[in-house]
Order: C-alpha cells, then sequence, then structure tokens
C-alpha cells in the first residue's frame, strides 16, 4: 500500500519506522524540520531541545527503540531534584528533611499527599475521568493542601482551563511521576541530548520512505480507491495532528479534543539561581510556572554554561512580548543580572499537547476512524498524561491497524 502521514512528530516517525518495510510512505511536514515538539536548539557546539525532555523507567516502547537504533549506550539515569518557589523564597523538596520542613503544609497535610501518591499506582485513572480534579483533591487531602500545593501546578500548566482538567490526568501525573529515591526522581536522558534520538530515528525512516518538509497537507478527500492528499493518491492516511484540524482540510468531522499551546524560553546562563534544584515550581502568580534549570540535571560542563527554561502554557493568543516579559519577571525574582544571560531562544507551539477535561476519554478518536488513521499526543496510549512513551506507541498501534488492512 501507499500510506501517508501527516506529520513528522515522535508518533508520526514511529509509525513509518513499522510501515516502511511492507509499504511505500511518505511523510508530509509543514515544518523544516522533523520531530515536532521533540525538535532542539543549535547552540555552537551542542544541542539542547526546544522544549525540556527527560524518560522514565518504565518507557518500555522508547527504550527498546533506543536499542534498535544502537543508541542505547548514550542513555543514562539522572536524579531530577525538585522544589517550590513560594512567597520569594525557594523550598527545596526531595529529601524526607526537606518535605517535613516545608512550612505551607501541616504534619498531617504531608502524611496524607503522602498517602495520596502511594494510592495512586493502585488507582485505575480511567475511574476519575468525570471527576475534576479539584474535586477529588479537596476530597482526598483538603483546601489547604488544594491551595498550597496542586492548584499552583494546575493553573501553570492548564490556565483558566484548570477548573475543568480531571481526577484521571492529575493520578496518571502522580503515578508516572514517583519513581523517587531519597534524594530525588530517576529520569533518564540522552548523552547528546534527544538530538541523537531524532537524527538515528529520522536517519532510519528517511532511507526508505519520501519525507516532505515544508510541505503541510492542505487538501484531503476520500474517492473509490483510497484518498488523495494534496493531489496524490493513497491507500491509507495516518494523521498524527489534532483530529479536528483535519475536518476544514476535508477530513470527516469528529470531536474536537481540546488543546492548548506552549511556551518556552530556554536562557544560557553564566551561573544558575535555583539553589541546584532542577525542577522549580512557581506558586506565585506570574508568567512561567516553572523554572527547570536543565544543567542541575546534566553537568554543565557538558555545555560550558548553565541552561535554564522557563516555562508556560497558554490558551488562545499568547500576550505580546511573553518571551520578554518572561525574561523580565525572571531576573527580577530571582535576582539575574542580565549580564549573566549568554543567549536566549523563545519557542511557540500554538498546540502544544491536549488537556485532559473531564469526560476527555470519550474524545479519544480510536486508531481507525472514519475510514482515516489516527496516532499522537491524543490518542488511547498517551491516556491520561502524554509522554515519549506514549507517543511511540500510538504510532506502533497505528501501524499494525494499517498493516492489517483494517480500513
Amino acid at each position: 500500500m501507499k500510506v501517508c502521514i501527516i506529520g513528522g512528530g515522535l508518533a508520526g516517525l514511529s509509525a513509518a519506522l513499522r510501515l516502511k518495510e511492507r509499504h511505500e510512505v511518505d511523510i508530509y511536514e509543514k515544518k523544516g524540520h522533523l520531530g515536532g515538539c521533540l525538535a532542539s536548539h543549535h547552540i555552537d557546539t551542542y544541542w539542547i531541545e526546544q522544549f525540556y525532555h527527560h524518560c522514565f523507567s518504565g518507557d518500555r516502547n522508547l527504550l527498546e527503540l533506543f536499542s534498535l537504533l544502537n543508541i542505547s549506550d548514550r542513555l543514562e539515569w539522572r536524579k531530577g531534584t525538585s522544589g517550590y518557589y513560594a512567597h520569594d523564597t525557594i523550598y527545596p523538596l526531595n529529601t524526607p528533611l526537606e518535605i517535613l520542613r516545608y512550612p505551607l503544609l501541616s504534619t498531617l497535610d504531608k502524611l496524607r499527599l503522602a498517602l495520596l501518591t502511594m494510592r495512586s499506582k493502585r488507582t485505575d485513572p480511567s475511574s476519575l475521568d468525570d471527576i475534576t480534579a479539584h474535586e477529588y483533591i479537596l476530597s482526598e487531602v483538603g483546601q489547604r493542601t488544594y491551595e498550597a500545593f496542586f492548584q499552583p501546578l494546575l493553573t501553570s500548566k492548564f490556565g483558566t482551563m484548570s477548573e475543568n482538567v480531571s481526577a484521571a490526568w492529575l493520578i496518571g501525573r502522580i503515578a508516572i511521576r514517583s519513581d523517587r529515591g531519597l534524594s530525588g526522581e530517576r529520569l533518564g536522558y540522552l548523552k547528546g541530548g534527544f538530538q541523537v534520538f531524532l537524527d538515528a530515528l529520522t536517519a532510519d525512516v528517511g532511507r526508505d520512505c519520501t519525507v516532505r518538509l515544508h510541505d503541510p497537507v492542505t487538501l484531503l478527500s476520500k474517492n473509490m480507491d483510497g484518498w488523495r492528499v494534496n493531489g496524490q493518491h493513497y491507500d491509507a492516511v495516518l494523521s498524527t495532528i489534532p483530529p479536528q484540524a483535519l475536518t476544514p482540510l476535508g477530513g470527516p468531522a469528529l470531536p474536537p479534543v481540546p488543546y492548548q499551546g506552549a511556551a518556552c524560553l530556554t536562557l544560557g546562563m553564566e551561573e544558575e539561581y535555583t539553589r541546584g534544584i532542577y525542577w522549580l515550581n512557581v506558586k506565585d502568580p506570574g508568567p512561567f510556572g516553572a523554572v527547570i534549570t536543565h544543567t542541575n540535571f546534566i553537568p554543565v560542563d557538558r555545555y560550558g554554561e548553565h541552561i535554564v527554561y522557563l516555562a508556560s502554557y497558554f490558551s488562545g493568543t499568547l500576550p505580546a512580548k511573553a518571551g520578554t516579559v518572561m525574561r523580565e519577571e525572571f531576573c527580577k525574582r530571582f535576582s539575574v543580572p542580565s549580564s549573566s544571560i549568554h543567549w536566549e531562544r523563545f519557542t511557540v507551539e500554538p498546540l502544544a499537547g491536549p488537556v485532559f477535561i473531564t469526560g476527555y476519554r470519550n474524545l479519544i478518536p480510536r486508531y481507525q476512524e472514519k475510514g482515516l488513521f489516527f496516532a499522537g499526543m491524543f490518542s488511547p496510549s498517551n491516556y491520561p498524561e502524554r509522554s515519549m512513551e506514549g507517543s511511540v506507541l500510538a504510532g506502533y498501534q497505528a501501524a499494525a491497524a494499517i498493516s492489517e488492512g483494517t480500513l
């Protein structure tokens, strides 16, 4: 068969990897590079991801893919420390003593939070799909823990939609991030960055597939013997873009999956300002919800400078001069002199990922719907929390459906 894949992100590339041995595959990508949100900036002598990335020990398909691509020797496991920035103060939250000293929660609050974390691994997220995270947290750990710990996380992640986010997402998020030791979370990273993975994957796919960069799909139509995409005939079409984005192009009408955008400001810096913490959640309202100091996770000597991400999510239109506002607020809050900043890169992705609102499970398209195939951050494998592992598996599942001839 001749197969069209719309979108050259991780799900699309994973599908192409499985399809190319038996089928003729064309990949349509509107940007000038593959990888989607996995893409990187090239800074002098190194690559750094446009959006912060790491993987988890339970990412079986992703880790097997590293092995298939002969890059497993690049994988290393490191401790990702975390903390909270509240009332102009940094609170590390890694060791039992640091957690006990955290002043915004009582000892009872912390005990209830620890019990919730342990229960998360045994909880079926789908059973919580119709319950808001707000309602669930209030019932499980109370108002103070919600306001002091969870509400800032939800607001920074989902903005005005945070009150509608389901408890399924929250429990899934807690469960996936609970691989912790006494000093931090165990996270995986590739020496040389995830550009190493993207280079190996695109090289493998590119040997047998036609990759059409700067070539967005503008017209899709069904006919007696298959599909036409931008005037070209295909026996099967796999879309990795938000399902509702296909409708104006000629695709079927499907329930819209709510999406949001991401804005990430990356800074190269002389020093670091988060007291050795990798992931610092920001409780105080502001233009970014987290400060991720990459070089508190990966040694700074690999880059010759510190690297910091300022992360923000948005719905609708991004505020004017958002990158400048983020940088200025960061410098103000953390007493960073402008001379300490070597460079900056501002990346905006208007459709960065789905928002897991209540009832989201009923919006998930199957891998095969109305004669088309779907795989992406909206797929069943990425419920109730999206990840690289989920996108790889989504690509594999869609490829299997195509090869099995389930049109």
